[in-house]
């Protein structure tokens, strides 16, 4: 339970840390759609661990093997399958905390649930599962590009260092020439050396992820319960180290009057727009034709280089001491995770709405 998302445009995510593969079944993705694999590898690199100083060592080269659902480069619209084996598995990094549980993680959560975990880099509950969850967004993306719509994310604070442009004013286009991610080069170099210091310094920092879908129509989402910015809520918050989601003006709409946050509407050449964006492209739970623009924080990493108090499977108190491969902070590596969930989002609504047009 629990391993698969969407309605029709549908994901199904296995294997774990260190076991044999991670991978996906993507289910409803549409025949005819030309399955580039060149873009998908790019996708993953973009995720994948030790590509800077700044991100854990692990060496993963995400190579992936597509097992069915493509033919002649193109989608048939039966299920796309594919597999990313594992290939720099060091379990023995983890004997120390067999029956240990480390803080923050989900050790004592999965041993309480199930009555058994896999405590090698924290098995099925590892950040190492999102390679799969890209690999399916690279699809989601692939089809989307049919109706010209993109997802694109960036790093816009690490710590107390935080961008202060909107998106409009920064060029997205820059995000990929530094190893943060960061649009904006004077804080990108400031965002890299605060998370080179802390990786020195043996712990790790938490950021911020923000990103905007643009080229949405109007009208794709559902009432009531499945609100558009609901269910991108419930694909970022499923993201490893999430604490939070907020689109549009988000906690900042609380200092404004309803008068400096409405969203006047206009008729252009586009047809009708709004003014402003503060509703960030979704009302009443629908798409009204803006950007869609949200913001996603991410904790410090819960694995740090340090002693920490804790207790094992039997109560007893222990010490839980640092070792592995880790990142000091996972944002650079998480913008591509949180575009792949979005573009998953937005594949499986735009299927939906043609279902209420028929």
């Amino acid at each position: 339970m629990g391993n698969t998302f969407g309605r029709i445009f549908r994901i199904t995510t296995y294997g774990e840390s260190h076991g044999k593969a991670l991978g996906v079944t993507i289910d409803g993705c549409p025949a005819g759609i030309e399955i580039n694999e060149d873009f998908i590898a790019a996708e993953l690199a973009r995720r994948r661990p030790g590509q800077s100083k700044i991100t854990t060592q692990r060496q993963e080269a995400d190579a992936f093997e597509i097992l069915s659902g493509v033919f002649e480069g193109k989608s048939t619209g039966t299920p796309i399958h594919i597999n990313i084996p594992n290939q720099d598995q060091r379990s023995k990094d983890y004997s120390h905390i067999a029956d240990k549980y480390r803080p923050s993680h989900a050790d004592y959560t999965y041993q309480e649930k199930y009555g058994i975990r896999d405590y090698r880099g924290g098995g099925r509950s590892s950040a190492r599962e999102t390679v799969a969850r890209v690999a399916a967004g690279a699809i989601a993306k692939l089809f989307l590009k049919h109706y010209q719509i993109e997802t694109k994310a960036y790093v816009s604070q690490v710590g107390n260092l935080a961008l202060s442009k909107p998106y409009t004013d920064l060029n997205l286009d820059l995000t990929e020439d530094n190893i943060v991610r960061c649009p904006d080069p004077i804080m990108a170099d400031q965002m890299i050396a605060l998370i080179d210091q802390t990786r020195l310094d043996r712990d790790t920092i938490g950021g911020v992820v923000s990103a905007v879908i643009t080229g949405v129509p109007v009208g794709i989402g559902e009432p009531v319960f499945e609100k558009l910015h609901a269910t991108l809520g419930a694909a970022m918050l499923s993201i490893n180290a999430v604490k939070g989601f907020e689109y549009g003006s988000g906690f900042e709409g609380v200092k404004m009057k309803g008068s400096e946050h409405n969203d006047a509407f206009i008729k252009n050449e586009k047809g009708i727009s709004t003014t402003t964006n503060h509703s960030g492209g979704i009302q009443g739970g629908i798409s009204n034709g803006e950007d869609i623009y949200f913001r996603v924080a991410f904790k410090p990493v819960a694995t740090i280089m340090q002693d920490q108090n804790s207790v094992n499977e039997a109560g007893e108190s222990v010490t839980v001491t640092g070792k592995g491969r880790h990142d000091p902070c996972v944002v650079p590596r998480a913008v591509p995770i949180v575009e792949a969930m979005a573009a998953l989002v937005i594949a499986d609504y735009l299927l939906i709405s043609r279902l209420n047009k028929l």
